[in-house]
Order: C-alpha cells, then structure tokens, then sequence
C-alpha cells in the first residue's frame, strides 16, 4: 500500500510499505481522510515519536476491511473513527485512571503506523461506528475534538466565565466552540493570522485581536488558554489570567519552549497552571458531540490533498495557510 513515511528528522516521503494485517482484537481501515497535526510536524522534527522511520497520522476515519479472528462488534463495512491512543493498563498513572500519562504512552501515528496510509490498524476497542448522516471525511475530526473536550474536562469552567484564547488554528476554534458551549460569557481570540481571525468571527467569537492589549479586560480573564505552543504567546498569556482564573497549556509546544513564571503573584493571587494532554475518557463524548453537528466540516476543514501531496500539505500546515488540512488517501 501507499503511506506517508517520515524517515528521519525533517525527512518525509510517499512510498510503498506493506499493507497492515490484523491481530485476533484488531481491525484493518481503509483510510477517507487523515488530519494534519502540530504532532506531525512535532514529529517531522525528531520529537515525540521514539524511532523513525513512522506513518504519521492520528486523526483519521474509514471503513473496516478486515477484522481480527475475536472481533465481534464491528464489521467489515462498518465507517468508524479511531482514537489513536494506546494505553499499557498496567502502570500507575493506567490503574488511576490517567491513562493519558501512560508511563508507556504510545499512539497510533506517532509510535505505531497511522493513517496517512491507504489502510490503517487499529485496536477494535479505538473504533467508533458513525452514525449514517456523518460522512466519513469529516469524522477525521473527531480526534481534534477529543483533544478540545479533554481541555475543558481539565478546565472546569464555572458558567458565566471570561475566555481568552490565542490561536485561532483549528484548535483555537475548537476551544471557541465548545467555550460558547460550556457557559463562557465571553469567548475572545487573539491571533496574528487575520484570515483565521475572520473564521473566529464566522463562528461568534465575542471579539478578536491581533494582541489582548485592544480588547477591554483591564482585570484579566478568568481562563486563559494557549493553542499555539508558541513560546511568546505562551509568555504573555501567563500574565493575563485573572485573580483566582486558569491558564491552560493546551497547544504543543517545542521541547526548548520556555518561559519565565512569577509565584509570588500564583500565590498571592490563586492562580492555577494547567495542562491538557491529548485524549482521556473524552473520545466517545466528542464523537456524539459531532453527530449533534457542534462543528461545522465545511468551516473547519479548508483542504482536502491527495496522500501524494503530503509532504506540501506539511509545509502549508507549517506555514499557517488554511484551517485543518486533511489528506485523502
């Protein structure tokens, strides 16, 4: 079959590798769509996957081809979307339930093949089935969103709450969207990309800005959330949570990304510093959150590449053009 290979650090191809065949709980999907990633590029330059050569791809969708001798609650035929991540259940952080912190941590797409691939395996237990009226492009999605309800989980947002989000990537949006839904009073975004800031404002941001010093909160805001993983943003985000108010580290930044915090003013004023890690217990909700149609595809998605066309589609995706680029095997 015919993958997206990275071979080394800052290395990608298109090749022929051999098709997947699957274990008794596994099952082999024919890939609609795979979605870029800042993983990917994570990847691309020698972080988080811990041997390459890899086939990227974590956030795809498909139809099952073939199924393992014990699978018995999906068939082929069946159009499902897979969470990529795969746990050891036996570590502390598995058996407390924060299987996210795997001491193993591994992912379909980082450390095993992913879907940036003609066919793609995956665990019977990672798949869900789609319901008829979601096609299964769009269902590539899913993972995102997964990831963007795992970061509300963390957050606990009381009702009523003041948002600031920087980035307004496919992240940011997705964090815009589910901010609205969780009772925010208001949703900003802050973003140097003016194309991405019209998007935020196609989809009810209260206010955008290319720096939070043209919006009005003089006091702060009450949760703060990084989606870029850029160490500037992430600098300046810290200094404008609220008294008592959140900040999240939700996009990924570089291994040498630092920042300077003040733990006088942490303590003296209660705020809190958290991160969010990927999926947990939070893949099943986004999927039945999509079907309910809380994104919309056609906003979201800006590019649809043929798998040949992956290594520009990683540059587009590096260069910031374009929402979520997906590649369609």
């Amino acid at each position: 079959m015919r993958a997206a290979v990275i071979t080394g650090v800052g290395a990608v191809e298109v090749a022929e590798v051999p098709d997947p065949t699957p274990g008794p709980r596994e099952v082999v999907v024919d890939v609609a769509a795979c979605g870029l990633c800042g993983t990917d590029l994570h990847i691309l330059q020698g972080e988080f996957a811990p041997t390459l050569p890899v086939v990227p791809g974590h956030e795809f969708a498909g139809v099952i081809v073939e199924t393992g001798s014990e699978v018995t609650e999906l068939a082929v035929g069946d159009r499902v979307a897979v969470d990529p991540s795969l746990y050891c259940h036996e570590c502390r952080m598995c058996r407390s339930g924060r299987g996210n912190l795997c001491e193993r941590w591994a992912a379909i797409g980082v450390t095993t093949g992913g879907g940036a691939a003609e066919y793609a395996l995956a665990p019977v237990a990672n798949c869900v089935k789609l319901p008829d009226h979601v096609r299964t492009e769009d269902a590539a999605l899913i993972e995102p969103l997964s990831c963007a309800v795992r970061g509300y989980d963390v957050l606990r947002s009381q009702v009523g709450g003041r948002v600031l989000i920087y980035g307004s990537g496919t992240m940011g949006l997705m964090m815009l969207q589910l901010g609205k839904l969780t009772g925010a009073s208001s949703v900003e975004v802050v973003d140097l990309n003016p194309d991405r800031l019209a998007t935020a404002e196609l989809l009810g941001v209260t206010a955008t800005a290319s720096s939070p010093d043209e919006l009005d909160r003089p006091r702060g805001w009450d949760v703060v959330i990084d989606a870029t993983g850029n160490e500037k943003a992430i600098q300046d985000g810290l200094g404008r949570v609220a008294k008592g108010g959140t900040f999240l580290q939700f996009g990924v930044a570089d291994y040498a990304a630092r920042v300077t915090i003040d733990p006088y003013r942490i303590y003296n004023q209660e705020i809190t510093i958290t991160g969010s890690m990927a999926v947990l217990h939070s893949f099943e909700r986004a999927a039945d959150l999509f079907a309910t149609g809380v994104l919309d595809p056609e906003v979201f998605i800006s590019d649809r590449l043929p798998l040949a066309d992956y290594a520009p589609a990683l540059e587009r995706f590096r260069a910031g053009r374009g929402r979520k680029i997906q590649v369609l095997p």
